[in-house]
This record gives structure tokens, C-alpha cells and sequence, in this order.
């Protein structure tokens, strides 16, 4: 992992109010942003998660009706949610391996950034990481695709999806600023050494997605070692990484 820190200014967290952190499954963004998710939430600032899909294709039992995973995976990621204390969490309902950035996807990322008014977005790469697949799922690559398209021009113009504003009374909203899970220029840290072990409860609350789940634990532990090393942390700390850019 290589890290440019400093490349674009972050606004302090003093000065976001709101964040929206918008992802393709239920518990990627616990994979990349429980822990920053955790620190916003000490610090007075509001979270409002949004799932795309219903994570259908996730899970490893063969045995359970796959009409059954969705409930079963907003029910997780709902307990996810409640050990980071955010209590909005939102599903938009469409199939896991099918995402694509259309416009409903689209209006649909728009109409909730109108209802919650975020100062801050979290969002996934529309850019593919070669040397680490799993993160560059398309389903990842559409979420963040159809956000980026969200946030410009359509969040911001009160002429992009006018029907939001005359049926829903939802006017235009620019949010501040994006950060980005997963994008080829990482650019910021966030230490979450003290928010390790919350994160990782997070995690443990997606008991359909694991067959061993300390392993997983593990796995995501030497992540943030490695993300924190990479970033200039000092040893033993433990970090996750974002590009962020200012959308105004």
C-alpha cells in the first residue's frame, strides 16, 4: 500500500455535523470504516448508513434458502450497526452481483443525501485495485461509480431529478466532502487504535458471512497494522485508509 498523505486538505471533524457512508454489501463498510465510523460517533457527529444490496450472494451455507439471506443479513448488519451507535441504517433492495450505477441506483443515492443533508460521504473506488481483487468487487466499483455520480452534478443541482423536489419536497444539498475505501491514491489515516476491538464486534455481528471468524478477526487486525505502518503511524498502532477529496 502506498500512501501520499497530506495530498488534499480534510476537513476537521469539528466541522462535519453529518456523515453518509454509502457501500455495495452489508459489512464492507465495516471492513473499511468501522473503526473511523466509531470515532465520528464518540464525537457527536451523526451516521447514516446506506446498503445497496441485500448481499444475497454472500455466505458460505449451502443449507440456508438464499430467499432467506436478505432478512437475514439486514438483521445483521442492523446489530453491526447498534456496537458502532449508529441507529439509521438504510437498504435500497437490489441484488447483490447485479449492482450497476443507473439512474434509479443513482436517484436513489441522491434522495438520501437530500434526506440526511451529510457534511462527509464514505463511499467505494469506481477504480479497480489490480493487487487486491476483493476489494474491486463490481458491485463495489458500481456503488462507488453511481456515488461519485450522486455527488456530482446531481446532488447539488435542484434541476437533476426535479421529481425529488416536487413529489418529495427534497431540495438540492452539496455535501463538503468525499472519502474514499479502497482507491488506488490513499491519501489520509485514520488512527483507530482505540476503536479496534468495536470494530472487530462489528464484524463478528455478519455470523452468516464467516466459517472461522477469530481468523477473520486476525486477517483485518494485520490490515490496520500494516495500513498504520504504511501511513507513518508508530508501531502498534492500528489505521485505516481513505483517499479524500473536497467536492466544492
Amino acid at each position: 500500500m502506498t500512501i501520499t498523505p497530506g495530498s488534499n486538505p480534510v476537513l476537521p471533524d469539528t466541522e462535519i455535523e453529518r456523515v453518509l457512508v454509502v457501500s455495495a454489501h452489508p459489512d464492507d463498510h465495516d471492513f473499511g470504516a468501522a473503526g473511523s465510523i466509531v470515532s465520528w460517533v464518540a464525537g457527536g457527529i451523526t451516521v447514516t448508513i446506506l446498503v445497496l444490496t441485500d448481499g444475497q450472494a454472500g455466505g458460505f451455507d449451502e443449507g440456508i434458502d438464499r430467499a432467506e439471506v436478505p432478512a437475514i443479513r439486514r438483521r445483521e448488519q442492523r446489530a453491526a450497526a447498534a456496537v458502532l451507535g449508529v441507529t439509521d441504517v438504510r437498504f435500497g433492495g437490489y441484488v447483490d452481483g447485479e449492482l450497476e450505477p443507473t439512474h434509479d441506483v443513482v436517484r436513489d443515492i441522491v434522495r438520501v443525501i437530500r434526506q440526511v443533508r451529510p457534511d462527509r460521504m464514505v463511499i467505494q473506488s469506481s477504480e479497480r485495485l489490480f493487487h487486491l481483487l476483493p476489494a474491486s468487487h463490481p458491485d463495489h466499483l458500481a456503488a462507488g461509480e453511481a456515488c461519485l455520480r450522486a455527488l456530482y452534478p446531481h446532488s447539488g443541482n435542484p434541476f437533476s431529478y426535479p421529481e425529488l423536489l416536487e413529489r418529495e419536497q427534497l431540495a438540492a444539498w452539496t455535501v463538503k466532502e468525499v472519502w474514499i475505501s479502497a482507491h488506488p491514491e490513499t491519501n489520509h489515516v485514520v488512527d483507530v487504535t482505540d476503536h479496534v476491538e468495536t470494530k472487530l464486534e462489528a464484524l463478528r455481528q455478519h455470523v452468516s458471512q464467516h466459517v472461522d471468524s477469530e481468523q477473520t478477526m486476525d486477517m483485518v487486525r494485520g490490515w490496520m497494522t500494516s495500513t498504520a505502518s504504511a501511513g507513518g503511524l508508530p508501531e502498534g498502532r492500528h489505521a485505516e485508509a481513505f483517499a479524500v477529496f473536497p467536492c466544492f
